[in-house]
């Protein structure tokens, strides 16, 4: 399997260049079990999702502390076809697709338990795509079920669904979506974006 994020900071500042700099440091401690390539545009991060989503979230955590207003926009992607396989995404953390969408439901709201407490707020809206063979709007729908019972669910949007809370709770609510709903060998994707700090809250 490929499984990975191209992830691209914005920090609303004057001093934008060492926000970014200094909150990529954030990925420091995942640098041995994920690929992380940063260009002009975005920094590819790859590996298996059970690191990839908590080094997100401790890149936003970093850049949010700033204080500034800033966004994070992320592709999230895994399975893709026209990616080859990479043993540093080899993961036990895909639902098993024998498993009715209940039982993953609660597994995935159980998991949610373990969150850790960052203390830092992360507003976010996400859409979940899953591709392939199946009836692709049941697990959707079903991922919808399980986020207005993950504590963390804000509002249905157009096109997408709104979460607010402690940036670990939502992190890993948006890993539970990527890893418990679509199958484990299909193509699934989600389009992210996350805000700090916004004036439009105050």
């Amino acid at each position: 399997m490929f499984a990975g994020a191209q992830v691209s900071l914005y920090p609303m500042a004057d001093g934008f260049v060492g926000v970014i700099l200094e909150s990529l440091s954030a990925l420091d401690p995942y640098r041995d079990q994920l690929r992380i390539e940063t260009d002009d545009i975005s920094t590819l991060i790859v590996g298996p999702p059970e690191v990839l989503f908590p080094a997100l979230r401790d890149l936003y955590c970093a850049a949010s502390a700033s204080g500034h207003h800033l966004v994070l926009r992320t592709t999230l992607s895994r399975g893709c076809p026209g990616e080859p396989d990479d043993p540093i995404c080899d993961t036990s953390c895909l639902a098993n697709p024998s498993e009715p969408l209940a039982q993953r439901q609660a597994n995935a709201l159980e998991t949610l338990r373990l969150a850790p407490d960052m203390g830092q707020v992360a507003d976010a809206q996400f859409s979940l795509y899953v591709m392939g063979n199946g009836d692709h709007m049941a697990e959707i729908m079903g991922c919808i079920d399980f986020l207005k019972q993950s504590g963390t669910f804000y509002k249905s949007k157009h096109f997408c669904t709104r979460l607010t809370g402690d940036a670990g709770a939502v992190f890993a609510t948006l890993q539970q979506a990527f890893c418990q709903f679509g199958p484990a060998n299909g193509h699934v994707t989600i389009d992210l974006t996350v805000s700090a700090n916004s004036p439009s809250k105050r």
